[in-house]
């Protein structure tokens, strides 16, 4: 089982396989905007984490995020076909939820491809709530499900 010791911020060596993960399992059939150089000037952001799961030189997923004053908005999560329902997207998440707790935001929003129920069902266990459809939000070419979670603080 993956653990958050397990999780790390992404260094530029690791932009071409986020890339290309980011490019076979969340843009497939979309124009590939999630391309290298975006993701380091990501990760040259002092608002976003760009955030990888790795067993040793492995790369079992990635997630990146953008920060706001009372805000976040969870940009990519994406782990390896052959890493799901284990834990991987889980920790990842839980990783980036603690970020936010210490950053005091307690509110977090993201959008899905409506397509891809895998994930949908993914963020509703835990704890994102629908809150509307974006009709053609994918390059017109897919409808997006937004999802928000509230978070609770410590001593809150």
């Amino acid at each position: 089982m993956i653990t958050e010791s397990d999780i790390s911020l992404a260094v530029p060596d690791d932009a071409v396989a986020i890339a290309a993960l980011s490019r076979r399992v969340i843009e497939h059939g979309l124009e590939w905007r999630w391309t290298a150089p975006r993701l380091l000037a990501s990760m040259a952001d002092a608002d976003t984490n760009v955030v990888v799961a790795r067993r040793g030189t492995d790369l079992l997923g990635f997630a990146v995020m953008k920060y706001g004053e009372e805000e976040a908005h969870l940009l990519l999560l994406a782990t390896q076909p052959r890493c799901r329902r284990q834990g991987v997207g889980s920790t990842l998440l839980a990783w980036l939820e603690g970020t936010l707790r210490v950053a005091g935001i307690r509110t977090v929003k993201l959008e899905t491809r409506s397509g891809n129920a895998g994930a949908q069902a993914f963020y509703r266990h835990h704890g994102f709530v629908e809150i509307n459809r974006r009709s053609g939000y994918y390059q017109g070419v897919e409808d997006a499900v937004s999802y928000l979670k509230q978070l609770g603080l410590p001593g809150a």
